[in-house]
């Protein structure tokens, strides 16, 4: 890349900078390409929508925050409950191996 190009980039990174904007590259969907668009445009612009925006999107990625003892509670309502499985297996040596 000539340096006249590389200028150029580095000046309108700089400027996005200022700004407050930083430019990143993201992963999707081929048919997402024009949500994901409007949705970095309306996030970049600094209005109260782009805050409600960003605050409900933010929630529902976020989703519920889990409870503590949640493998607890998932292990007391299995069908094993009161069952009296035997889990205990007989302890063995092993096989002898000749190196």
């Amino acid at each position: 890349m000539a340096n006249s190009q590389k200028r150029a980039i580095q000046n309108y990174r700089s400027r996005l900078g200022e700004r407050g904007l930083a430019r990143f590259e993201v992963l999707g969907r081929d048919a997402d390409r024009d949500l994901i668009r409007s949705l970095a445009r309306r996030l970049s612009e600094d209005t109260p929508a782009a805050s409600e925006l960003r605050a409900t999107v933010s929630k529902s990625i976020a989703g519920e925050p889990t409870k503590p003892g949640g493998i607890l509670e998932a292990l007391r309502r299995s069908p094993l409950v009161g069952a009296e499985v035997n889990l205990s297996r007989p302890r063995e040596e092993g096989r002898k191996v000749d190196l």
